[in-house]
């Protein structure tokens, strides 16, 4: 499948990425999954720096762990179609609630497979940075993340209840050579 590739986010995405954060608004959805808190940044050019800074173990903020964010870049169009983020280890939190991997699709372009593709491509780059296995979460209630992870080899850990009252799942994957 070559219907995607990831990319770096850089100021040219900007408005596209600002439209893809107000399709989630349009059908209430206020989290953006994956976006490293792009919903939260006061502005674009903030998000893009604490980005920068996520993937720079010598600057990142002593409270989070290196990670990579991803914009899925449709092909074809060079639309946005997703945004994974991939943390480069866990710490205590992210081993208890969060794992290696976040991940979400613009809502118009659900169930099209590009969750897989962001998926698939995210496990080659996990693998390419040394990780042997990576964990990931989803609720309990969405069934196309769940199906998603499956179909990449998670494997079920353990199913626990989130303060906010749902049932998260959590997988691991193994990565192969």
């Amino acid at each position: 499948m070559n219907k995607l590739t990831l990319v770096l986010p850089t100021k040219e995405h900007e408005k596209q990425l600002l439209d893809y954060v107000q399709e989630h608004r349009e059908i209430g959805e206020e989290h953006l999954h994956g976006a490293s808190l792009l919903e939260e940044s006061p502005n674009y050019d903030d998000w893009l720096e604490r980005i920068v800074a996520a993937s720079d173990p010598t600057i990142i903020n002593p409270d989070w762990v290196t990670g990579t964010t991803f914009l899925a870049v449709r092909t074809e169009d060079q639309k946005i179609v997703g945004i994974i983020n991939i943390r480069h280890f866990l710490n205590d939190f992210l081993r208890n609630y969060g794992g290696h991997i976040g991940y979400g699709v613009r809502p118009s372009e659900r169930q099209k497979g590009y969750a897989g593709e962001m998926l698939r491509r995210g496990l080659l780059f996990c693998n390419s940075i040394g990780l042997e296995k990576v964990m990931i979460t989803c609720t309990k209630n969405n069934i196309a993340s769940r199906k998603t992870i499956l179909s990449a080899g998670g494997v079920l850990e353990r199913e626990f209840l989130h303060t906010d009252g749902e049932w998260v799942q959590v997988y691991w994957i193994e990565l192969g050579e």
